[in-house]
């Protein structure tokens, strides 16, 4: 599992190491991280590395420090090193004096137009907002691939929030520990590495979960289960209107290893015909004992569907709400009162979703979003899973868990549907509902890249991806 520090908590134990290390040291130490994978990614691209030609974009501080540095380095790789100062007369003294001794020289914009590889030195982490209009100008040039340093220039190191020009990295080479914005703006940072400065740090403020991680929780039979020890999930989903909200989230939770799936609703003819496997039923009053229950896929808003989230908030048991439930909970939060106070409440929204039940409580999205879906989660005691580019698992206990997607072959109608039915099924298996709705993220995105394969996808193709993703999570570390 990986972990993350907001930049103010990673300055303040820099400052503690640099209290104890000689004078130039750490920046060294990263800056030869930087020249490492800048040359990796040179002779990936082109076959090579002496004689190739590297332009440092070098800003102001110690970032522009460490861009120098590094092209001190690749000098020594017989590299073609040139800095283009975008504020001189505040250019790291000493990077500047290495850089030169090593051969490299300062150049100008004019340089950018015949790069292999250019290095982002432009601005650090305590740097907010998009490049100014010089600096974006020179990056508006680039079409070599980019080395970032520490981040891409223009992105919030703590949000990953582009307001503007900002910086497409390759890859971004980062110091002590990773950021927020190394997964919130996954996509902008490229493959991320960690050069590591000997940070002492605490409890992180968001997580992300690995395929060993997800593995490891995933249930999976024993010898001694059946279909009831594997968990016994309940959907209630679905109406004429929108029949396929229940057959995809009933399928999502058949696939994701639900020991037994029971469904209550209107399209019960529709789920038997797809997944024969499925005890439907009418009515949540006939539905019979669940370990948790999925509420709201398609399930309308009307006085039906809120007499059926009522019963099922007050079942006694763990419960997803999604999409319909997400809004009847906001225009009826009265709603609330019939929940058992003693079982857990998980909601998925999505970015309207999320406005509408939260906005009254006085908390916006803006921005950081993993603040947002913290203040959320505590405000109502549940877990929320507010979906996204990167999703985003808050815990009434402060826990944050981020899934970056590497595609956007889940923004398809449908696909919320499926995730709330395997977060349906982990939750029976009696997974913790933040780590459920992280392991769900995980391969709820797995899927959607099988699914894809290059091409669009209907939520129909994700659901049958799923036994192939859990596949591909599960066995290499469990076979």
């Amino acid at each position: 599992m990986r972990a993350a520090w907001t930049t103010g908590r990673v300055r303040d134990a820099e400052d503690l190491v640099l209290a104890k290390t000689a004078p130039g040291a750490l920046m060294r130490r990263a800056a030869h991280g930087v020249a490492l994978h800048a040359a990796r990614l040179l002779d990936s691209r082109t076959g090579g590395v002496a004689g190739r030609r590297v332009v440092l974009l070098v800003g102001a501080g110690n970032n522009g420090g460490d861009a120098l540095w590094a092209g001190a380095f690749l000098r020594r790789r017989s590299v073609g090193v040139t800095a283009v100062l975008l504020a001189p007369e505040r250019a790291h003294a000493e990077g500047l004096a290495a850089l030169k001794r090593a051969g490299g020289r300062v150049g100008t914009v004019e340089d950018v137009d015949f790069a292999d590889l250019v290095v982002d030195g432009i601005v650090g982490l305590s740097a907010r907002g998009p490049l100014r209009p010089d600096a974006a100008a020179v990056v508006a040039r680039v079409r070599a691939p980019v080395v970032a340093v520490d981040l891409p220039s223009g992105v919030d190191p703590d949000t990953g929030a582009v307001d503007g020009p900002a910086v497409q990295a390759e890859v971004t080479v980062t110091f002590g520990a990773y950021k927020p914005v190394h997964f919130l703006a996954g996509a902008r940072c490229g493959e991320v590495h960690l050069v590591e400065l000997g940070l002492e740090l605490s409890e992180p403020d968001l997580q992300v979960l690995d395929r060993a991680d997800v593995a490891a929780h995933w249930p999976l039979p024993g010898a001694e289960d059946d279909k009831y020890t594997q968990g016994v999930v309940g959907i209630a989903a679905g109406s004429s209107t929108y029949p396929g909200a229940a057959v995809l989230s009933v399928g999502a939770a058949v696939l994701a290893t639900s020991g037994l799936t029971r469904y209550a609703g209107s399209a019960a003819d529709e789920v038997r015909r797809r997944w024969p496997e499925v005890i439907a039923t009418g009515s949540v009053g006939d539905a019979g004992r669940v370990q948790a229950w999925v509420a709201g896929p398609g399930m309308g808003t009307g006085k039906a569907a809120r007499d059926v989230l009522a019963h099922v908030l007050g079942a006694g048991v763990t419960t997803c709400v999604d999409a319909d439930g997400i809004t009847l909970l906001a225009n009826h939060p009265e709603l609330w009162d019939a929940r058992d106070p003693d079982a857990a409440v998980l909601l998925t929204p999505h970015d309207r979703e999320f406005a509408r039940i939260a906005e009254p409580l006085g908390i916006e999205l803006g921005a950081d979003r993993p603040a947002a879906a913290r203040a959320l989660a505590a405000e109502l005691n549940a877990t929320v899973l507010l979906k996204g580019h990167a999703t985003v698992v808050a815990g009434p206990d402060g826990r944050v868990l981020v899934n970056p997607a590497r595609s956007h072959w889940l923004a398809t109608a449908g696909s919320g549907d499926v995730l709330s039915g395997v977060v349906g099924a982990l939750l029976a298996a009696g997974l913790d509902p933040v780590v459920a709705a992280g392991c769900a993220a995980f391969v709820h995105v797995r899927a959607g890249e099988l699914a894809a394969r290059g091409a669009p996808a209907p939520a129909s193709a994700i659901v049958a991806a799923l036994p192939a993703a859990i596949r591909a999570v599960v066995a290499p570390v469990r076979p």
